[in-house]
């Protein structure tokens, strides 16, 4: 597998289990100060922070353009997996029919040379 695909690929897993870290602790303990100096806060920041390093390098790597697209549909799939897998989200057909037409189109944009 190509490296710039795989630092997409981890950079964009890593924004997204920082995200599912947010959604569960903010929903847990509210928008307030002490929910900001907790450890879970530290870690979220860490986890970040090293999905930017990721992004940065690949923005290096490839168009703006194209990498936003590889962004967008690694994102996209992403979230909705882990969406199903570990919160038990399920969407309706349409919207993931939605969802997969839009990852073709940004693929279609971003693989092509």
């Amino acid at each position: 597998m190509d490296k710039t695909l795989v630092i997409i690929l981890g950079s964009q897993l890593l924004f997204t289990t920082s995200d599912l870290l947010a959604r569960h602790n903010m929903h847990v303990h509210g928008f307030k100060m002490a929910t900001f100096v907790s450890w879970w806060f530290l870690v979220y920041a860490t986890i970040r922070t090293v999905a930017t390093f990721g992004q940065l390098f690949i923005f290096t790597q490839m168009e703006v353009g194209k990498t936003m697209a590889m962004f967008g549909a690694t994102s996209l799939v992403l979230v909705n997996v882990l969406g199903f897998l570990l919160l038990g989200e399920k969407l309706s057909p349409p919207i993931y029919l939605g969802i997969m037409l839009a990852v073709a189109a940004i693929l279609l944009v971003g693989l092509n040379k």
